[in-house]
């Protein structure tokens, strides 16, 4: 069963957060923060904003955590225990908003391809760590299958699954839109009834275009039965602006 639609938009973390009130203004339950740019939570005074803004609506919260420039699977050290930290940080931050951090898997660099094995090992460590923070604080963190880029980690679900796997703290969420640029998407619909944590959007199968639904060659009718059936949970949107959001809306809604 579906518990809410949230919208979220990567493109905007630069923005004034007042543009998530159209979201309300649109008919979605919730926003899915993405914590970089103006949207960091660990940022007394752009939380501050945030608080602020979502003090004027009845939204609900969901946080997706920061990812540019960070890789838990780096072997250059520095950079590992960077990414953990910056991470972590924001599911402390995010606890009093929400119980649902997406995070993204880390990838390879040209030096971790000398020793994949070993870059793997590095992520599972990771989360392991972060899954004993996100427990401390009442959060599950949803680790989210990537895009067909072949350096990323997690591109299909038996990584993806097999990754979290006995991981206390740590989730899954499924992103349907990555799933179609690696030709995936029926084998993730299939563990649906396993996802924490969805995401929604559309694109033509090559690149991670965000597209509102039904403007790419995603199969929604598969998928929106396979979601109907099978997953129960908040329903993220994602795309890169409120028209496009409205477009989205008016598609899901119509599934029910």
């Amino acid at each position: 069963m579906i518990t809410g639609f949230f919208f979220s938009s990567s493109s905007k973390v630069w923005d004034d957060p007042q543009w998530v009130i159209g979201i309300e203004e649109l008919g979605y339950d919730g926003w899915e923060i993405s914590a970089d740019g103006n949207y960091r939570l660990d940022d007394s005074k752009k939380r501050q904003r945030i608080d602020e803004v979502l003090a004027s609506t009845n939204l609900d919260v969901t946080v997706h955590a920061p990812y540019g420039d960070l890789n838990l699977a780096s072997m250059n050290y520095p950079i590992w225990r960077e990414s953990i930290r910056q991470i972590c940080l924001c599911i402390e931050h995010a606890a009093d908003l929400t119980d649902r951090v997406t995070i993204h898997p880390g990838y390879l660099s040209p030096l971790s391809k000398l020793d994949i094995g070993r870059a793997w090992s590095l992520q599972k460590e990771a989360l392991i760590e972060i899954g004993g923070i996100a427990e401390e604080y009442g959060v599950l963190a949803c680790l989210e299958n990537m895009i067909s880029i072949k350096e990323f980690l997690c591109r299909d679900p038996g990584e993806l699954f097999g990754m979290v796997e006995g991981i206390e703290g740590i989730g899954i969420t499924i992103d349907i839109g990555h799933a179609n640029t690696t030709g995936t998407v029926d084998e993730f619909i299939k563990d649906l009834p396993k996802a924490d944590h969805l995401h929604l959007h559309d694109n033509h199968g090559s690149s991670d275009e965000h597209l509102a639904i039904e403007k790419g060659t995603v199969n929604w009718k598969v998928v929106s039965r396979g979601i109907l059936d099978a997953y129960s949970g908040i329903v993220v949107i994602e795309g890169r602006d409120l028209v496009e959001a409205g477009e989205s809306l008016a598609v899901v809604r119509g599934w029910q």
